[in-house]
């Protein structure tokens, strides 16, 4: 759609624009899911989950009937940032390319001093910050290897809900798992799960077949 697209990559303000607004509008629409099913839709708002959790806020239909009064903070807290949030930046835009220009042997340190200061912080033990550093090696060395990260964070946080839910179940049913196959919301979300676990999977196997018959065809040639 841009007459420019060509400069994109080599710092045009439209291609630099294009991306940051779809980064900043994406911040709305992973909170619905989050505050309405408990289901974080990006990285930030599984770590807003874990806060929620934290403070004895369980997101969900029931957060809007027992404390419909921190909805609705949350609501005119978004708004409210997003006015603040132009506002700063059009006023502060220099302060921030400085804080760009900052290496990351000086910017590092900081960061990890205050990750283990606010963890510490929450319940003034030391095995909490070694749990915390732990999972940070885990985390750059998955992210060496290229494995992603955000599932395994996904998983910590909505690991526990997942068995108290499961259990639940289990009590409903007198330990028939059948019960999951039985309700059509349940069988969809089965199936949707079982599809995003299969399909990248005949993709790959796909896109192999599809390398080696082009390898043959270039043999043959």
């Amino acid at each position: 759609t841009s007459k420019n697209s060509r400069e994109f990559g080599k710092g045009t303000l439209e291609g630099v624009a294009a991306p940051e607004a779809a980064n900043n509008a994406v911040a709305g629409g992973a909170l619905i899911p989050m505050l309405t099913l408990g289901i974080p839709g990006d990285p930030i708002t599984a770590i807003l989950l874990g806060a929620l959790i934290i403070q004895g806020l369980i997101p969900g239909p029931m957060l809007f009937i027992q404390n419909s009064q921190f909805v609705y903070s949350v609501f005119w807290a978004f708004l409210l940032a997003n006015l603040m949030n132009l506002c700063l930046t059009l006023a502060t835009i220099r302060l921030w390319v400085g804080v760009l220009k900052v290496p990351q042997r000086v910017l590092l340190p900081i960061i990890l001093t205050l990750c283990v200061v606010g963890t510490f912080a929450l319940r003034n033990t030391f095995f909490d910050t070694g749990v915390m550093l732990c999972f940070g090696l885990l985390a750059y060395f998955m992210k060496k290897y290229g494995f992603p990260v955000v599932p395994m964070l996904l998983a910590i946080i909505l690991g526990p809900q997942l068995e108290e839910h499961l259990r639940m179940s289990l009590i409903i049913s007198q330990g028939d798992p059948m019960i999951f196959f039985t309700h059509p919301i349940s069988l969809v979300f089965i199936i949707i799960a079982v599809g995003s676990f299969v399909s990248p999977l005949i993709r790959r196997r796909a896109k192999t077949t599809v390398d080696d018959d082009e390898c043959r065809t270039d043999s043959v040639r």
